[in-house]
């Protein structure tokens, strides 16, 4: 808090700014003056102004729903009086407080509660991606990954930033078993704002989604340790005037989820994360911030058996492996930026921003098995039917992926026109280095045959190598108007921009212009209207331009190709909010139309969570869908969302027109908390999800020439958790030892409560008449996990 005085008059005109823990202003905060009728609320851009009589103590109350009432005293104040506030979120019971309205967007971004996700049953260990996973329009079939796929397109098409600074994940990971910890330490959020499409030029040419993470900032010494059966974390943080950290450590190791899947054998999976987050406010003008990350995931198996049992009723098959040999990978990743922040005026704010992410991959196996596939019947021994298919196979891996990324960015924000337009603007050099070493091949032998069979020498059925090295440089800017006001028919809010960009690699400049505008209109307040339309690129990242080359002999050489171009989508979307009340609490039903022409796209087939490209742009294709989502409070702070969508993606493949492998034509998600009315310490919270199958094909093979769907995937986590000691309530207080605390809460949940065996991928079994049998690898089955929660 800044409080300056100047001149003297018989009122006092007191003013300021009103933001919030991001830093970000603050709108409709009621200003009042106490024990008077004398008050105003924030405009735009979180600016208020207000007079009152001179007295000998003014106090000055700040108060919004959702954040900590917050009062400042002036003594014998006069004259002119500034008074900048940073309000903070309430993370206490709201008493006889009662949310009569949801904040409608208007904007391309939606806003998600931070502390949604930290007491519910996530099989991840609490990541916010999970929680994304139940929005609208966001898809996953995977529940031991963090990556998504949103409105049809691949999991590489989302950017992620924390702090205004774009992340990266590994490039390697292939299931979802050696992913680990996302990149995102939830321990840290402070604010979430996440975007389905129509974002604005200010995030990276990425084709689907923009993440946007800002780790708080705490205001005294706090922080939080959970423990679980999979794992635990610890953060702390500490503030004082001109300086604030915060520090989180995270361990986990999830090795009894593994167990419950059908491949049986020793999984020795480690991974850790620890991230900080440092502020050093050197004067009203001036702040310098680090953050900093360090995550090694290393992942151990040695398998010994697999029998899993497929098909229908009247064709059922058993498949049988005993295994020799072991799988050891590594994702090592280290990241840092240090950022200068400058206040050149009350207007304008500039940054400089230097990063760096460094990454060492390595994935290794060399794993034999003898499989036995079955017609199951009840005829034979055991009740096996007839002998399909035997044999040996082996497969082999020696993959090493070292990647860096140097970043300087310069971006800053100026407001004219009285606040209602700010000016967004940056620059980004980039400066990539990527080292590509891999070699993988496998072998099959059935029954007695080497397939495919030759009579001049062994074959493999699969065989590919790179040895490939590329160091370039990225260019992007970005410049865009951000408009607010109000008008006789309703409030408007509109953002016009452009991003350009060049890569030195394939000597290509990109032109992407976005629009987005709100309307709420005058006469009937509780709807809110949006549109958004823009083109918007794909930049390539390693992956799409990696290109197999097949020589006489049927070896696979990856070489970079030089002529990728970035893939392209142009982009429309309407959408609306309603805001209503039904048994006495606040919802709001959202819904969004949107389609997308694609073009220059890059053929992909997707194996589990590999995404394997095809390297050339040699397609193009559409995706139009709608989606909806109903929110609401059942009880008071505790958020609760009912979400679906249907969708269609299709793609020109080889002149035969095709679903992309994202085409996930239906999903129903449902999230949600709820307090038991007579025992307000227990809480139950829900994640359900139920969508469509993923089209698939057979290895070596793509989707023009036939493909199939997986089941549909459905799963249901539940958690119920016990508050040994729960938030304090409004004018509660706590003597003590236990003064200290926050809350603690004591849970139990339970992963797949169903049970149901959801398909991740397909093994294929070729016998030798060259028929390929698809074995499903199914995912964890159901779980039981205890969590200990404590605040302080």
């Amino acid at each position: 808090m800044l409080i300056s005085t100047v001149a003297t008059a018989a009122n006092v005109n007191i003013r300021g700014k009103v933001i919030d823990e991001a830093n970000k202003p603050l709108e409709f905060v009621n200003v009042r003056i106490a024990g008077t009728a004398l008050g105003t609320s924030t405009g735009l851009q979180g600016d208020y102004k207000l007079s009152c009589p001179a007295s000998d103590t003014i106090v000055v109350v700040f108060s919004s729903i959702g954040y900590v009432e917050e009062k400042r005293t002036l003594i014998d104040a006069s004259g002119d009086v500034t008074i900048n506030m940073r309000m903070r979120e309430n993370s206490k019971v709201l008493g006889e407080v009662e949310v009569t309205e949801i904040k409608k967007q208007t904007g391309a971004m939606q806003t998600i509660d931070a502390g949604d996700y930290k007491i519910a049953a996530d099989a991840t260990g609490g990541s916010v991606e999970s929680m994304l996973t139940t929005l609208a329009g966001v898809n996953s079939s995977n529940e031991l990954s963090s990556q998504y796929s949103v409105r049809g397109g691949s999991y590489d098409e989302n950017s992620v930033y924390i702090n205004g600074i774009e992340v990266y994940r590994p490039l390697l990971v292939s299931t979802g078993q050696q992913e680990g910890l996302s990149v995102i330490n939830p321990d840290m959020v402070g604010a979430i704002g996440f975007s389905t499409g129509g974002f604005t030029a200010e995030y990276a040419d990425k084709m689907s989604s923009a993440l946007d993470i800002t780790y708080r900032q705490p205001e005294s010494f706090e922080g939080s340790v959970s423990a679980s059966l999979m794992g635990g974390s610890v953060a702390l943080g500490q503030s004082t005037k001109h300086f604030s950290q915060m520090h989180g450590v995270r361990y986990k190791r999830n090795s009894s989820l593994l167990s419950s899947m059908e491949t049986k054998g020793e999984y020795d999976p480690n991974y850790f994360d620890y991230q900080t987050n440092i502020i050093w406010s050197m004067s009203p003008r001036w702040k310098m911030s680090l953050l900093g990350n360090i995550t090694v995931n290393n992942y151990k198996f040695t398998p010994t058996s697999r029998e899993t049992n497929f098909g229908t009723a009247e064709d059922a098959k058993r498949f049988k492996v005993y295994f020799d040999g072991h799988e050891k990978d590594k994702f090592e990743t280290y990241f840092g930026a240090l950022s200068l922040d400058f206040k050149a005026s009350k207007s304008t704010n500039l940054s400089l921003i230097a990063a760096g992410f460094l990454s060492n991959e390595l994935v290794t196996y060399d794993i034999s098995g003898e499989y036995w596939l079955d017609q199951a019947g009840t005829s034979g021994e055991d009740g096996i039917g007839g002998e399909l298919g035997v044999g040996r196979y082996h497969e082999h891996a020696r993959n090493r992926l070292k990647s860096s990324v140097f970043s300087l960015t310069f971006k800053g924000n100026s407001a004219f026109a009285g606040g209602k337009h700010t000016l967004g603007y940056g620059m980004v050099l980039k400066n990539e280095h990527i080292m590509d070493r891999s070699r993988e091949w496998e072998l099959r032998d059935s029954a007695g045959f080497s397939l495919p069979v030759s009579p001049d020498g062994l074959k493999m059925v699969y065989n590919q190598s790179s040895h490939n090295d590329l160091s370039s440089t990225r260019f992007s800017a970005y410049v865009m108007d951000n408009m607010r006001f109000n008008s006789k028919y309703g409030y408007f809010t509109a953002n016009a921009g452009v991003r350009l960009s060049y890569w030195s690699f394939n000597k290509e400049f990109l032109f992407s212009p976005r629009i987005h505008v709100g309307f709420v209109p005058e006469k009937n307040n509780r709807w809110a209207f949006r549109f958004a339309t823009g083109l918007y690129y794909q930049a390539p990242f390693f992956k799409e331009f990696r290109m197999p080359v097949t020589d006489e002999n049927g070896n696979q050489i990856i070489v970079f190709n030089e002529n990728i171009k970035s893939q392209r989508s142009f982009q429309i979307i309407l959408g609306s909010d309603y805001t209503f009340r039904a048994f006495n609490r606040p919802f709001k039903l959202t819904g969004e139309l949107y389609y997308k022409a694609l073009g220059n796209l890059v053929p992909y087939e997707i194996d589990n969570l590999k995404v394997n490209y095809s390297g050339v742009n040699s397609s193009s294709g559409m995706t139009a869908g709608i989606d909806f989502k109903l929110f609401g409070q059942f009880v008071p702070g505790s958020d609760s969302w009912i979400s679906f969508s249907l969708m269609k993606t299709q793609e020109n493949l080889n002149g035969v027109k095709v679903p992309r492998p994202t085409d996930q034509r239906y999903s129903f998600a449902l999230y949600f908390t709820d307090y038991f009315p007579k025992f307000p310490k227990l809480k139950f919270s829900l994640r359900g999800i139920f969508s469509d199958g993923l089209p698939a094909t057979a290895p070596q093979s793509t989707r023009d020439k036939g493909y199939f769907r997986t089941p549909a995937y459905k799963r249901v986590d539940v958690g119920l958790y016990y508050g040994l000691l729960t938030p304090r309530k409004d004018g509660e207080s706590r003597e003590g030892f236990w003064r200290h605390f926050k809350s603690i809460w004591l849970g139990v949940d339970c992963f797949n409560l169903l049970d149901i065996s959801n398909v991740s991928s397909y093994y294929w079994v070729t016998d030798v008449n060259d028929i390929q049998y698809a074995v499903p690898n199914y995912l964890t089955r159901r779980q039981i996990n205890v969590k200990l929660t404590i605040d302080f």
